[in-house]
């Protein structure tokens, strides 16, 4: 069963438990994944609705962030709430040792030395810790292990 079927599915069974809150998040995620089916006119694939997974779970990170500096606890509960019900669609994360492992390795491969190659290095990178780690978290380990 690939991930629009296990949404499908989830939403059918939000709506027999009357679960309204999973039944709202997951319709939004299926929006997301209409939209982008349409605008590319043809079904996505599991990798592509992984980017979606990604993309709606980072926006609401963002939010979280700006919401807990107003004083927005209601909205904060909420946002983490479809943050938990959005993660449990994505790949199994990366630990940070698992992140620094894979970047120190990366770095050792391309032979990169400064601040300088971390475009080389970001570029070989991303593949290999694509949905299953933040890009910014990433990032932040690259920086600290060409200085």
């Amino acid at each position: 069963m690939n991930l629009s079927e296990r949404l499908n599915d989830d939403m059918k069974k939000a709506m027999k438990n009357q679960d309204k809150f999973r039944l709202t998040t997951i319709r939004m995620i299926r929006a997301s994944i209409k939209n982008l089916e349409i605008d590319l006119k043809r079904p996505l694939e599991d990798a592509e609705v992984v980017d979606i997974l990604g993309r709606e779970v980072k926006q609401r990170k963002d939010s979280l962030q700006e919401f807990s500096k107003a004083g927005r606890d209601d909205l904060v509960t909420d946002l983490t709430a479809e943050i938990e019900i959005i993660s449990q669609y994505l790949p199994v994360q990366l630990t940070e040792e698992e992140i620094k492992a894979i970047v120190q390795q990366t770095i050792q491969e391309l032979g990169a030395s400064s601040k300088a190659e971390m475009g080389k290095v970001m570029g070989a990178l991303l593949p290999k810790t694509k949905g299953r780690a933040d890009g910014k978290l990433v990032n932040q380990y690259v920086q600290q292990f060409l200085q």
